[in-house]
């Protein structure tokens, strides 16, 4: 046998020999994502869906709060003498009040998405946090005399707490995803996702109290009655405390975040240390782990980056799947809250604001949106936790889509009919059960879905990439539409809006969006029962390597001389 022969044996052998290691490597890591995968429900898992959840609860408080209060601002800062209504605010400081938030949300869903898996789950979940506290109590220090100055900051402030909220979208479903087994581990995101609900529902109810409380107070006449003395001095306070209240919850979850150990999932497939990981679940969760080897430096064949061939060829329609329907169901989702004022003042729950004074109007707006979170908003969140590991995330989407399109046309087509008086409880109903199948739908599985199917180092990024499309369909949403639905008429437009395309012609377009996001639901794969490595594929780029170099160790062993 000759010299060449000799060395290409040899590095066949080497060849063999490294991948053979990686493979055990893989193995290793696998013993503790499979403890993870089967471990039994236990009281760990519902301790990290309160600690998450108390997250997305702050989330929902301050996204959803500040439309309580605009009505409230108007009052406020743009009161002019003389008029026959009460002061609103104009509409472009309308549209930055309530759509900055969103703007920050969409930006640090990007950022802290990225950052998640660069730094890891845990580093990075106190910093949205704390950023969250700052920003909710700082919002509610918006003090000037001048109106657009007080505006100006209460934007600034509210645009950083959405940065820190958009940090918390991609962190808590990768952390809960990760945490979770492979049977109710639906469940157990779309349960942190759920506590918006309640979110929503104390917003409303800390509205209450707090303008109950100075309505006894300081009690003052109608807007009609006497247009300066129905909004007491003492109501600027009343604003303030409900927004600086969302740091309650924030600051109250930190500790318990911080004590949170790193993913298993982060620490074996992205940090490469299967021991640190073992040593980790066993501290938390009942789960008999065996001590795992130290810290493998090799790297993976399988860690191709997001703008690579291969992530596109695996995983690129699964986010454009996730990335659509996100879009197209906050675009419908969000510019629903439009027409909640029609609704309102159809059933009686909101009078005229010149018959009210400034704080019972908080009052009335704050009762409403209470009622709407408790018997459709909350319920259809918590039907999906219910059914997502027995239905699958599959048919909630599709079916939330094709009701929620249902609906829509349904309030559409024979629009002027509802609007008889005699017919309003009907669109009452049928309004309701769009939020409902929203809820129980797409608002759900949009959420949870992408935590599931893309691999642990791009998991973050990928959630963060699908949940900005969301928001950017949300600032579409919320104010494409708030223009949009404006009267054809330019003298029924409400003041300073040009004229729109109606809105019946709104909700039309509303279920047209619906309508593509039942057919962009087919590029998203069902996940229900997988694990989440077998979902992303992850180790399936290692045994094809190494069956690749098995292969050619043996062609190579064949063409040596004996």
């Amino acid at each position: 046998m000759n010299a060449t022969s000799s060395r290409t044996r040899i590095v066949a052998v080497k060849h063999f020999h490294f991948h053979c290691r990686f493979k055990v490597m893989a193995n290793e890591n696998l013993k503790v994502l499979n403890a993870l995968d089967v471990a039994k429900t236990q009281w760990y898992h519902f301790t990290a869906i309160v600690i998450a959840g108390m997250g997305f609860f702050t989330d929902a408080y301050d996204l959803f709060c500040i439309s309580l209060v605009t009505k409230l601002l108007g009052r406020i800062y743009y009161h002019n003498t003389g008029d026959k209504n009460p002061g609103s605010l104009p509409p472009n400081v309308s549209a930055a009040v309530n759509g900055v938030a969103f703007c920050g949300t969409l930006a640090g869903q990007l950022f802290f998405g990225w950052l998640g898996d660069k730094m890891g789950r845990k580093k990075v979940y106190g910093m949205t946090l704390m950023l969250m506290v700052i920003c909710s109590i700082a919002s509610g220090l918006s003090f000037s005399d001048e109106p657009t100055a007080v505006m100006a900051t209460l934007c600034f402030f509210r645009f950083w707490l959405g940065f820190g909220i958009g940090g918390d979208y991609p962190l808590s479903a990768t952390i809960m995803s990760e945490y979770a087994n492979k049977k109710t581990r639906g469940a157990f995101i779309a349960a942190v996702f759920a506590m918006q609900g309640f979110g929503i529902l104390t917003g409303g109810m800390v509205a209450c109290i707090v303008s109950a409380a100075f309505k006894s107070s300081f009690p003052a006449p109608a807007y009609e009655e006497d247009a300066l003395g129905s909004t007491v001095p003492q109501a600027d306070y009343v604003w303030r405390i409900i927004l600086m209240f969302g740091s309650i919850p924030a600051l109250m979850t930190y500790y318990w975040r911080m004590k949170m150990p790193e993913t298993a999932r982060y620490t074996a497939l992205v940090a490469k240390n299967a021991k640190q990981a073992a040593a980790d679940m066993s501290r938390v969760l009942q789960v008999d782990l065996e001590a795992e080897p130290e810290k493998i430096q090799e790297k993976s064949p399988n860690s191709f980056g997001l703008f690579s061939k291969q992530f596109a060829k695996r995983h690129g329609l699964h986010l454009l799947g996730t990335t659509t329907t996100w879009f197209l169901l906050d675009i419908a989702f969000y510019s629903q809250n439009l027409f909640q004022k029609d609704i309102f003042t159809a059933i009686g729950w909101i009078p005229a604001a010149k018959t009210m004074n400034a704080i019972q109007e908080v009052f009335k707006i704050s009762r409403a949106q209470t009622l709407i979170a408790l018997c459709s908003t909350v319920p259809g969140y918590w039907f999906t936790v219910a059914f997502i590991d027995r239905i699958g995330r599959f048919k909630i989407q599709l079916m939330g889509f094709f009701f929620m399109t249902v609906f829509m046309f349904a309030l559409a087509i024979p629009y002027h009919h509802w609007t008889q008086k005699e017919n309003r409880i009907g669109f009452v109903v049928m309004y309701a059960l769009t939020f409902f199948f929203a809820n129980f739908g797409p608002n759900a599985t949009t959420f949870v879905v992408p935590a599931e199917i893309f691999p642990a180092r791009l998991r973050s990024t990928c959630h963060g990439i699908s949940a900005a499309s969301g928001k950017a369909g949300a600032i579409i949403g919320a104010f494409g539409f708030l223009y949009a639905a404006q009267s054809q008429d330019k003298t029924k437009t409400d003041k300073g809006y040009p004229p729109g395309i109606g809105v019946k012609n709104s909700l039309i377009v509303l279920g047209v969006v619906n309508c593509l996001g039942m057919l962009f639901t087919f590029l998203v794969p069902e996940s229900n029962g997988k694990s989440l490595e077998e979902m992303s594929r992850e180790n399936e780029g290692e045994d094809e390597e190494v069956t690749e170099m098995e292969s050619e160790r043996t062609h190579e062993n064949r063409s040596l001389p004996i």
